[in-house]
């Protein structure tokens, strides 16, 4: 079990000295997404309006 833990702190650290390299893109590609799924998410719901009933 304690391969597995170290494989994902491997991972991580290896993600980590990446960041500096990708910089700003990558917080502004996040939001982007983000954006994009909050906004296809409500339209999502205004299309199926279904009403669910809390008896």
């Amino acid at each position: 079990m304690s391969g597995f833990w170290y494989f994902l702190g491997d991972f991580f650290e290896g993600i980590f000295k990446a960041v500096p390299f990708v910089g700003l893109f990558y917080n502004k590609l996040m939001i982007i997404i983000g954006f994009i799924a909050f906004f296809g998410w409500l339209r999502y719901m205004a299309q199926n309006k279904e009403v669910t009933k809390w008896d």
